[in-house]
């Protein structure tokens, strides 16, 4: 039976071995990882009062097995081993155990809240990565707090670095305490389409409803920080909104996103009709041009109007709002006669946050809603698509007429910016 000294006396012969043939990093990072775990070994002999197979009358523990531990340093990742003990844990000191943690198992906390997992899972997570024991919600909440600095920066960043000329408008609803209360908290987005045909995350904000004040505070907040250049503002009928639009986005066209429309205009006929008012009503979108688009108007509401006179009044109410989107080139209509781009946003947004469910207050839910936007904006930007086609948009802001004239139906008259 092979000692433990002659054990060790092999493993050395085989690190002095391996020494000869690698070279410079590789020899750094051979003779680390050999050295943290000579100390660790002996810090686990200093907790158990006996070295390996050693009888003495101070050993207070036993050694039961280890367990991997990777550590990564500016020489590579370190391939280590945790003795483990049958009573207790045991965690070397030279690792700053919690104290300030680790960066993978740091990274591990930040990807896992940012991917909707509660405070309340995290702890069975770092368990499940090996830790000897879980970590506290507070200091969950400390580690994402640090996180507000780079969001912050990201929903305040300027936006005068190109033009927009179409931005799109939305809401969803996410469960926050407020007041020792559980409440529901309106989170606004706005997204844009760039001069170059690329997408962009504009801004977002959390408040109590969909009020033509909170609207215009967060309109007027993007404006702040240097919006330009709209033309159209893509978003559904809520009343808030709609004020705030006509308020701030002088200069700029409003269109009311078609989905919603149907959607309002289902609650006024029967069930069994919806299909065919539907299909009827989506004859106004796909016609060749301008001219034809705002007639075929006219038309549906008369075909539809001795059946479904309530369908008619909304038809012809809206006419300019719907319509909005042929004034512009016609390559963009389907992108732009509806908020569906932002509607899937919205989705990716409560997938995240309905793994939460309610949220400590209105700032968790902003980090977390900000970090999920942030991902999808650098992707956008890490891996560029133009959404809107290439040699389009040179024709929403004409070369002979300023930028601010509108030419444009429902549209203030005042100038853009």
């Amino acid at each position: 039976m092979k000692t433990d000294s002659s054990c060790r006396t092999g493993s050395l012969l085989r690190l002095l071995e391996s020494l000869r043939s690698a070279d410079g990093l590789e020899l750094v990072r051979n003779v680390a990882e050999r050295m943290l775990q000579e100390l660790i070994e002996a810090e686990a002999s200093a907790r158990i009062g006996a070295e390996w197979n050693e009888h003495t009358e101070t050993r207070s523990n036993y050694r039961n097995g280890h367990r991997d531990k990777t550590l990564t340093t500016q020489a590579g990742d370190l391939d280590l081993v945790i003795p483990k003990l049958r009573s207790g844990g045991f965690f070397p000191v030279l690792l700053e155990r919690r104290r300030r943690i680790d960066q993978a198992l740091y990274a591990v906390i930040v990807e896992a809240y940012v991917h909707g997992v509660s405070t309340r899972s995290v702890d069975d997570l770092v368990q499940a990565l090996g830790a000897d024991s879980g970590i506290s919600k507070s200091e969950v909440s400390r580690i994402c707090g640090e996180l507000d600095e780079p969001l912050t920066a990201f929903r305040t960043r300027p936006l005068d670095h190109v033009r927009f000329p179409y931005i799109y408008l939305g809401a969803t609803y996410c469960k926050a305490r407020v007041n020792h209360q559980i409440v529901s908290r309106a989170v606004v987005i706005a997204t844009g389409i760039t001069e170059d045909g690329g997408r962009e995350v504009l801004g977002v904000m959390v408040g109590d409803s969909e009020t033509e004040v909170f609207w215009t505070q967060f309109l007027r907040h993007l404006r702040e920080r240097g919006l330009t250049g709209v033309r159209l503002v893509i978003g559904d009928h809520h009343s808030g909104l709609v004020k705030a639009i006509r308020k701030v986005m002088l200069g700029a066209a409003y269109q009311r996103c078609r989905v919603h429309f149907l959607r309002n205009v289902f609650g006024v006929i029967s069930k069994d009709a919806g299909e065919m008012v539907a299909a009827t009503i989506r004859t106004i979108f796909a016609q060749p041009t301008a001219e034809a688009v705002r007639a075929q108007v006219d038309t549906v509401a008369d075909l539809l109007g001795q059946q479904f006179p309530q369908a008619k009044a909304m038809l012809l109410e809206a006419k300019d709002d719907l319509t909005a989107f042929a004034a512009f080139p016609e390559r963009h209509w389907k992108k732009i006669a509806s908020t569906n781009p932002l509607e899937r946003i919205n989705r990716e947004v409560k997938r995240r946050v309905d793994v939460v469910q309610v949220f400590p207050n209105d700032d968790a839910l902003l980090r977390l809603v900000t970090a999920v936007l942030f991902e999808l904006h650098d992707e956008w930007i890490a891996f560029p698509r133009r959404y809107l086609p290439e040699g389009s948009m040179d024709q929403i802001y004409p070369t002979g007429l300023p930028e601010s004239t509108p030419a444009l139906p429902n549209t203030p008259n005042a100038p853009t910016d």
